[in-house]
């Protein structure tokens, strides 16, 4: 017999047995059960925002039981596990995870179903105890503002001096971002890092050259 018919023979008798015992199903996926229940709670309390999901936490953490049972059944015979393979290799999910955040939970709801359904119960609480303080321990860390863009319509060619001055003056940071040139005047955008955004925006529409003018914020952030 050569040695890949020996290394066959092994592998098929070691995969091939699917003596897993119903009392070892069923403590794998109560483990995971549990764990999964914990990531829904943790999740629920991460997503402070207005764009948490229920339907999306559901799911999240029922992937945890999926994925259990998926290593448990390639656990049990080669053939399933070609197959899970297989069938795995041409699935394309099209869901787009905008929050890194829900990366973030995705991967550790798959990544506690493969690590129960491996039977290596210790490792996914010890995973979940360690990610858990990880995430609130970076969620406590100060964070940086991110910059404001001001956009300006000025009726003619004068006034941004002015503009600028007033940038300066209320302003750590200003970078102008855009400059649109036209018949009846000029339309710029800059990003401006300022604490007094509102006496900014009141004295620059007080000015005559000035038309309109809108401070924009959003949630980003910046690095410190």
């Amino acid at each position: 017999m050569s040695i890949r018919d020996t290394i066959k023979k092994s592998v098929l008798e070691e995969l091939g047995q699917g003596d897993i015992s119903i009392g070892h199903i069923a403590g794998a996926l109560f483990v995971t059960m549990l764990l999964a229940f914990f990531i829904f709670h943790i999740y629920k309390l991460v997503k402070k925002s207005g764009f948490y999901s229920h339907t999306f936490n559901v799911s999240m953490a029922v992937i945890s039981l999926v994925t259990a049972g998926i290593i448990l059944s390639m656990q049990s015979n080669i053939v399933i596990s070609l197959g899970m393979v297989g069938a795995l290799s041409i699935v394309r999910f099209r869901t787009a995870v905008k929050d890194p955040m829900d990366l973030l939970f995705l991967f550790w709801s798959i990544g506690t179903g493969i690590i129960c359904g491996a039977g290596l119960y210790k490792i996914a609480i010890l995973q979940a105890l360690f990610v858990t303080i990880s995430i609130f321990l970076f969620e406590m860390l100060p964070k940086s503002k991110a910059p404001c863009l001001l956009v300006v319509n000025l009726d003619g060619k004068e006034g941004e001096a002015e503009i600028k001055a007033l940038m300066g003056k209320y302003s750590k940071y200003y970078k102008e971002k855009s400059r649109n040139v036209t018949k009846h005047g000029i339309d710029l955008i800059f990003e401006v890092s300022t604490g007094k955004g509102n006496v900014l925006i009141d004295e620059i529409i007080m000015l005559n050259q000035v038309s309109n003018a809108a401070l924009l914020s959003h949630d980003g952030e910046v690095r410190a």
